[in-house]
Protein backbone atom coordinates (compact mmCIF):
# COMPACT_ATOMS: atom_id res chain seq x y z
CA UNK A 1 0.00 0.00 0.00
CA UNK A 2 2.90 2.34 0.71
CA UNK A 3 4.12 1.89 -2.89
CA UNK A 4 0.64 2.59 -4.28
CA UNK A 5 0.44 5.77 -2.19
CA UNK A 6 3.84 6.98 -3.45
CA UNK A 7 2.94 6.22 -7.06
CA UNK A 8 -0.36 8.07 -6.73
CA UNK A 9 1.35 11.01 -5.04
CA UNK A 10 3.92 11.21 -7.86
CA UNK A 11 1.18 11.13 -10.49
CA UNK A 12 -0.79 13.89 -8.76
CA UNK A 13 2.35 16.00 -8.29
CA UNK A 14 3.31 15.54 -11.94
CA UNK A 15 -0.20 16.50 -13.07
CA UNK A 16 -0.11 19.65 -10.92
CA UNK A 17 3.30 20.64 -12.26
CA UNK A 18 2.15 20.13 -15.85
CA UNK A 19 -0.99 22.22 -15.19
CA UNK A 20 1.07 25.00 -13.60
CA UNK A 21 3.51 24.98 -16.51
CA UNK A 22 0.63 25.19 -18.98
CA UNK A 23 -0.85 28.18 -17.14
CA UNK A 24 2.51 29.96 -17.13
CA UNK A 25 3.02 29.16 -20.82
CA UNK A 26 -0.41 30.59 -21.69
CA UNK A 27 0.40 33.88 -19.97
CA UNK A 28 3.76 34.04 -21.75
CA UNK A 29 2.11 33.27 -25.11
CA UNK A 30 0.17 36.52 -24.79
CA UNK A 31 3.41 38.53 -24.89
CA UNK A 32 4.36 39.03 -28.51
CA UNK A 33 7.95 39.17 -29.69
CA UNK A 34 8.22 42.62 -31.28
CA UNK A 35 11.98 43.18 -31.43
CA UNK A 36 12.16 42.11 -35.08
CA UNK A 37 10.22 45.30 -35.94
CA UNK A 38 13.18 47.39 -34.75
CA UNK A 39 14.67 47.09 -38.24
CA UNK A 40 12.05 49.67 -39.31
CA UNK A 41 13.53 52.32 -37.00
CA UNK A 42 16.12 53.49 -39.54
CA UNK A 43 13.44 54.26 -42.14
CA UNK A 44 10.86 55.80 -39.82
CA UNK A 45 10.68 59.55 -39.29
CA UNK A 46 9.26 58.96 -35.81
CA UNK A 47 9.36 55.92 -33.55
CA UNK A 48 7.55 55.12 -30.31
CA UNK A 49 8.69 52.13 -28.26
CA UNK A 50 6.98 51.37 -24.94
CA UNK A 51 8.07 48.36 -22.87
CA UNK A 52 6.41 48.07 -19.49
CA UNK A 53 7.03 44.60 -18.11
CA UNK A 54 5.46 43.01 -15.03
CA UNK A 55 8.11 44.36 -12.66
CA UNK A 56 7.73 47.88 -14.01
CA UNK A 57 3.91 47.62 -13.96
CA UNK A 58 4.02 47.44 -10.16
CA UNK A 59 5.91 50.74 -10.05
CA UNK A 60 3.70 52.37 -12.67
CA UNK A 61 0.61 51.85 -10.51
CA UNK A 62 2.05 54.39 -8.06
CA UNK A 63 1.88 57.07 -10.76
CA UNK A 64 -1.91 56.87 -10.66
CA UNK A 65 -2.60 57.61 -7.01
CA UNK A 66 -4.99 60.57 -7.40
CA UNK A 67 -8.72 60.04 -7.01
CA UNK A 68 -9.14 61.06 -10.67
CA UNK A 69 -6.98 58.09 -11.69
CA UNK A 70 -9.20 55.42 -10.10
CA UNK A 71 -10.46 54.31 -13.54
CA UNK A 72 -6.92 53.76 -14.79
CA UNK A 73 -5.86 51.90 -11.64
CA UNK A 74 -8.92 49.67 -11.98
CA UNK A 75 -8.16 48.94 -15.65
CA UNK A 76 -4.53 48.09 -14.83
CA UNK A 77 -5.40 45.47 -12.21
CA UNK A 78 -3.83 42.20 -13.28
CA UNK A 79 -2.06 43.66 -16.33
CA UNK A 80 1.39 42.08 -16.58
CA UNK A 81 2.78 44.24 -19.36
CA UNK A 82 2.11 46.87 -22.00
CA UNK A 83 4.17 46.88 -25.17
CA UNK A 84 3.68 49.45 -27.93
CA UNK A 85 5.57 50.06 -31.15
CA UNK A 86 4.67 52.86 -33.55
CA UNK A 87 6.61 53.66 -36.69
CA UNK A 88 5.66 56.79 -38.64
CA UNK A 89 7.12 57.28 -42.10
CA UNK A 90 7.59 60.51 -44.07
CA UNK A 91 6.02 59.06 -47.20
CA UNK A 92 4.12 56.02 -48.39
CA UNK A 93 5.96 52.92 -49.52
CA UNK A 94 8.75 53.06 -46.94
CA UNK A 95 7.75 49.71 -45.49
CA UNK A 96 6.24 46.53 -46.84
CA UNK A 97 3.28 44.92 -45.03
CA UNK A 98 5.28 41.68 -45.06
CA UNK A 99 7.68 43.28 -42.56
CA UNK A 100 4.96 42.84 -39.94
CA UNK A 101 4.42 39.19 -40.88
CA UNK A 102 6.54 37.95 -37.95
CA UNK A 103 4.00 39.50 -35.56
CA UNK A 104 0.98 38.27 -37.52
CA UNK A 105 2.42 34.74 -37.51
CA UNK A 106 2.45 34.78 -33.70
CA UNK A 107 -1.20 35.88 -33.71
CA UNK A 108 -2.14 32.79 -35.68
CA UNK A 109 -1.11 30.71 -32.63
CA UNK A 110 -3.37 28.39 -30.70
CA UNK A 111 -4.74 30.80 -28.08
CA UNK A 112 -5.12 33.87 -30.30
CA UNK A 113 -8.34 34.68 -32.12
CA UNK A 114 -9.13 37.69 -34.26
CA UNK A 115 -12.02 39.74 -32.90
CA UNK A 116 -12.02 42.62 -35.37
CA UNK A 117 -10.68 43.10 -38.86
CA UNK A 118 -11.17 46.40 -40.69
CA UNK A 119 -9.77 46.83 -44.18
CA UNK A 120 -10.27 49.89 -46.35
CA UNK A 121 -9.46 50.85 -49.90
CA UNK A 122 -7.11 53.50 -48.51
CA UNK A 123 -4.95 50.59 -47.28
CA UNK A 124 -5.76 51.33 -43.64
CA UNK A 125 -6.00 47.95 -41.96
CA UNK A 126 -6.77 47.33 -38.30
CA UNK A 127 -6.98 43.97 -36.58
CA UNK A 128 -7.72 43.24 -32.92
CA UNK A 129 -6.78 39.86 -31.42
CA UNK A 130 -7.61 38.25 -28.11
CA UNK A 131 -5.50 35.63 -26.35
CA UNK A 132 -7.81 33.45 -24.33
CA UNK A 133 -7.73 30.11 -22.54
CA UNK A 134 -11.27 29.03 -21.76
CA UNK A 135 -12.92 32.06 -20.17
CA UNK A 136 -9.58 33.54 -19.03
CA UNK A 137 -8.30 36.45 -21.13
CA UNK A 138 -4.51 36.41 -21.23
CA UNK A 139 -3.90 39.39 -23.49
CA UNK A 140 -4.94 41.67 -26.33
CA UNK A 141 -3.11 42.75 -29.47
CA UNK A 142 -3.94 45.54 -31.91
CA UNK A 143 -2.22 45.85 -35.28
CA UNK A 144 -2.83 48.92 -37.44
CA UNK A 145 -1.20 49.25 -40.83
CA UNK A 146 -1.60 52.56 -42.64
CA UNK A 147 0.33 53.77 -45.68
CA UNK A 148 2.57 55.94 -43.47
CA UNK A 149 2.29 54.23 -40.10
CA UNK A 150 2.57 50.89 -38.33
CA UNK A 151 1.08 50.50 -34.86
CA UNK A 152 1.35 47.40 -32.67
CA UNK A 153 -0.12 47.32 -29.15
CA UNK A 154 0.21 44.24 -26.93
CA UNK A 155 -1.37 44.21 -23.47
CA UNK A 156 -0.49 41.11 -21.44
CA UNK A 157 -2.45 39.74 -18.52
CA UNK A 158 -6.05 39.25 -17.50
CA UNK A 159 -7.97 42.13 -19.02
CA UNK A 160 -11.54 43.26 -18.56
CA UNK A 161 -12.41 44.33 -22.10
CA UNK A 162 -15.08 46.70 -20.83
CA UNK A 163 -12.32 48.66 -19.05
CA UNK A 164 -9.76 48.59 -21.87
CA UNK A 165 -10.82 52.00 -23.21
CA UNK A 166 -9.68 53.59 -19.95
CA UNK A 167 -6.06 52.94 -20.92
CA UNK A 168 -6.25 54.97 -24.15
CA UNK A 169 -3.81 57.85 -23.99
CA UNK A 170 -2.07 56.31 -20.96
CA UNK A 171 1.29 54.52 -20.76
CA UNK A 172 1.83 54.74 -24.51
CA UNK A 173 -1.49 53.12 -25.42
CA UNK A 174 -2.80 55.24 -28.30
CA UNK A 175 -6.43 56.13 -28.96
CA UNK A 176 -7.83 52.84 -30.24
CA UNK A 177 -11.34 54.17 -30.85
CA UNK A 178 -12.80 52.22 -27.93
CA UNK A 179 -15.73 53.90 -26.26
CA UNK A 180 -14.89 54.62 -22.67
CA UNK A 181 -17.29 53.19 -20.12
CA UNK A 182 -19.15 55.95 -18.32
CA UNK A 183 -20.13 55.50 -14.69
CA UNK A 184 -23.83 54.82 -14.21
CA UNK A 185 -25.76 57.34 -12.14
CA UNK A 186 -27.56 55.98 -9.11
CA UNK A 187 -31.29 56.54 -9.06
CA UNK A 188 -32.72 58.39 -6.09
CA UNK A 189 -35.04 56.26 -4.07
Amino acid sequence: MNTLFRTTLRMVTTALLISAAAMIANAQDAKLQLDQLDALTNRASETVDVKIDEKTMKNVAFLFKDADDADIRDALKGVKGIYVKVFTFAKEGQYAPTEVESVLTQLRGANWSRLVSVKSKDEDNVEVYLNQTGEQINGVAVISLEPKEILVVNIVGPIDLSKLGRLEGTLGVPDLGIEKETPKKKKDQ
